[in-house]
């Protein structure tokens, strides 16, 4: 079950059994091709390069606000302690609160680029439990927004699923989204609206049983360029979730992201044969890449 996995700081090579690991400067990806449960398909062609703000070419981050709103009813923010996570594509920091509308298809139209690194809050008001920088192993952070509330706003987070941190006012400004994503596992449909308007709806693959697609409400976190024939010729989109069960995958994919990503062989779309990424037609993929840009909704139900 081929599959897209993002590793910090590593280039993994596909070989049978396992993806071989090595050092590299700065973030790059490892690409893992998967031809039956459990093995690895080596690719001749594939190779992996560094991650960018997924916008299309020559477009960027356009802020709605210099800064975010602020109120003087907004209760105080506690500051960080020393040593505070900043979080990355490591172990996802804990005690923050579930998404309150984790199965939500209604659209996020708003985002959050800190302009420096923030502090994000279990409540409004709470305790500090994590940093967010305006980069993440050099991609342009975009976090959608799914609250707001006394100048403070909820965001979805990154590294970790089904998770919402708060932001004190400052430091962020606002971003405007219009793109949205839907998968439905059980139908095995993708359906890719712009500003509330359905733009397409493709049969797609989805993660099997011991590796599942992880459900809920999620983003785009970035692209790369690749090479390979497997993948069409075209990037793959990495979004914000990771495995729900990290053990499921071998030890070297244990730190992955999951992924959007079109697939060579029509015959895979209809089933359950991913380690979790949703492969896509090329199609399909070429008009995500077109049009979607950081911190752009993407929601998995079952």
């Amino acid at each position: 079950m081929p599959a897209w996995w993002l590793t910090p700081g590593l280039r993994g090579t596909a070989y049978r059994g396992g993806v071989r690991r090595l050092t590299v400067p700065r973030f790059l990806a490892a690409l893992v091709a998967v031809a039956s449960l459990g093995a690895c398909a080596h690719d001749p062609t594939g190779s992996a390069s560094k991650w960018e703000n997924p916008a299309a070419a020559g477009s960027a981050l356009s802020p709605s606000a210099a800064a975010a709103p602020t109120s003087t009813a907004a209760p105080t923010a506690k500051a960080a302690p020393a040593g505070l996570k900043v979080i990355d594509y490591g172990p996802a920091p804990k005690g923050f609160p579930a998404d309150p509308a984790v199965t939500s298809t209604a659209m996020l139209a708003e985002g959050v680029h800190p302009d420096q690194t923030v502090t994000l809050y279990d409540a409004v008001g709470g305790n500090p439990r994590a940093l967010l920088a305006p980069t993440l192993s050099g991609v342009t952070v975009v976090v959608p927004i799914v609250a707001k509330q006394s100048g403070w706003v909820a965001v979805l987070l990154p590294s970790v699923n089904r998770t919402i941190g708060w932001l004190a006012p400052g430091g962020w400004a606002v971003v405007p989204m219009t793109g949205q994503v839907v998968v439905h596992v059980s139908t095995h449909q993708l359906s890719y609206y712009q500003s509330g308007t359905l733009q397409g709806t493709w049969t797609v693959a989805v993660g099997a049983a011991k590796t599942p697609t992880p459900l809920g409400r999620t983003f785009v976190l970035g692209r790369s360029h690749l090479s390979g024939s497997v993948y069409a010729g075209l990037d793959v989109l990495a979004l914000g979730a990771v495995p729900d069960d990290p053990s499921a995958v071998a030890t070297g994919l244990s730190g992955a992201h999951m992924g959007i990503h079109s697939w060579y062989q029509s015959s895979v779309f209809g089933k359950d044969i991913s380690n979790g990424c949703v492969r896509i037609p090329k199609d399909a993929q070429q008009l995500l890449l077109a049009h979607l840009t950081a911190g752009n909704e993407v929601v998995v139900l079952p």
